[in-house]
């Protein structure tokens, strides 16, 4: 059973905790994070979501997910990221690039990692996805673009995140 602490729409936790699945009320929200990792060629990890993972399945994206009650954001990107690929990041190596409100119920912290990693060594968590690259940004683009990735209203910040590499 996974538990989500409830913010206020300033991301202030509420100290109501619901569990995975329960409906939130007008003015509440959920804290999710998108994790980046980039290397020093300027290359984008992202991984593809199994056929059957809701939502977006079979879509390419950033690690991302739920942080649960007890966790604060950094600390849901590092578990998100070592659950779905098997990285253990530094935290010394990322930074918080965005914060935003989507789906009215969703606030979603975007953490972009420099960080060398072989993507031989990446394990692919088998229930969430099936498939990992690295990525210029152009080629993240032509992805979005053919509809590959994940829907576009649940990344909008994308444009800007390439402008600060």
């Amino acid at each position: 059973m996974e538990l989500w602490a409830v913010l206020d729409e300033h991301g202030n936790k509420t100290g109501k905790i619901i569990e995975r699945g329960t409906e939130l009320e007008r003015g509440e929200y959920r804290l999710l994070v998108d994790v980046w990792i980039i290397n020093e060629n300027n290359e984008f990890l992202i991984s593809k979501r199994i056929p059957t993972k809701q939502p977006f399945p079979g879509k390419w994206n950033p690690v991302c997910g739920s942080v649960i009650a007890g966790e604060d954001s950094i600390s849901g990107a590092l578990r998100e990221t070592k659950e779905e690929l098997g990285i253990t990041l530094n935290p010394q190596n990322g930074r918080l690039v965005k914060r935003f409100i989507t789906w009215k119920t969703a606030i979603i912290d975007v953490w972009l990692f420099s960080q060398a990693v072989d993507i031989n060594s990446v394990v692919l968590q088998k229930e969430e996805t099936d498939d990992v690259m690295w990525a210029t940004s152009s080629l993240v683009k032509q992805i979005v673009d053919k509809n590959d990735f994940i829907d576009y209203e649940r990344i909008p910040y994308l444009d800007d995140l390439f402008m600060v590499i």
